[in-house]
């Protein structure tokens, strides 16, 4: 199987998970719910490096690009109709990573549904979330989930260490609008941008990583959602947010 073909198997993935919300009753509703409180999470689990000098720029490329509600559906239809113009005109180092980033946004889809349909309340909150995330389980897919984040992160600081790939990159724009690839092209640019601003992404990515490996371990360890001492005692009560 080819890269492109890759690519669009997961972008396929992505649509699939949005029709199914669209015709189960509810769940799309619950979906924007569970994201709206993973992006309020991750504001909260990185307010130090979201208002960082070295760091924010970098944190709020992530924040906006992978998570919260936004809706992608628009993006993720054009761009499936040029996955093989991105495979011929980009270069491989870059074509890999969006393979990841696909792969990594039909994951993240692919949980949230399984969240939303496990989600009781309308509204979420830090144990309700805990008690979602223990009735999700998939326990080996939150692994991964975390380790594509972490290598999306790793080799967009890779490409910052070949100042050529960011001259190719800018000689790409007209072709790359020309294909229907201007957004894609953009959303590159930032990610390039914000990466080399932190010469060197070995801190941000050890404090993602240190992170989000406590919290699964936390959320799936213990019945925080059922036990309100266990919560307050455990690591997740400073990683996830306080009630608004």
């Amino acid at each position: 199987m080819t890269v492109a073909q890759l690519i669009q198997d997961q972008l396929r993935a992505v649509e699939t998970e949005r029709a199914t919300r669209a015709h189960e009753e509810g769940l799309d509703a619950k979906v924007r719910t569970i994201k709206e409180f993973q992006q309020r999470r991750f504001r909260h689990t990185y307010s130090d490096l979201l208002n960082s000098q070295r760091h924010g720029a970098a944190c709020h490329f992530f924040l906006e690009e992978l998570y919260g509600p936004r809706d992608f559906s628009q993006r993720d239809e054009q761009f499936a109709k040029v996955v093989p113009s991105l495979v011929r005109l980009f270069p491989k180092e870059i074509v890999d990573t969006v393979a990841s980033l696909a792969e990594l946004h039909a994951l993240s889809e692919r949980l949230d549904t399984e969240m939303g349909r496990h989600l009781v309340l309308p509204t979420v909150d830090a144990a309700s979330y805990s008690k979602t995330w223990q009735a999700t389980g998939q326990i080996a897919q939150r692994a991964r989930q975390i380790d594509l984040t972490l290598h999306v992160a790793r080799s967009l600081d890779l490409l910052t260490r070949r100042p050529l790939l960011r001259n190719v990159l800018r000689l790409m724009r007209p072709p790359a609008r020309a294909a229907g690839l201007g957004e894609l092209q953009q959303f590159l640019e930032r990610g390039f941008d914000t990466f080399r601003e932190m010469k060197g992404a070995q801190d941000f990515v050890a404090t993602v990583e240190r992170r989000e490996r406590e919290l699964s371990t936390a959320l799936f360890g213990e019945s925080l959602a059922e036990n309100t001492e266990a919560y307050k005692a455990s690591g997740a009560v400073s990683l996830l947010p306080p009630p608004e």
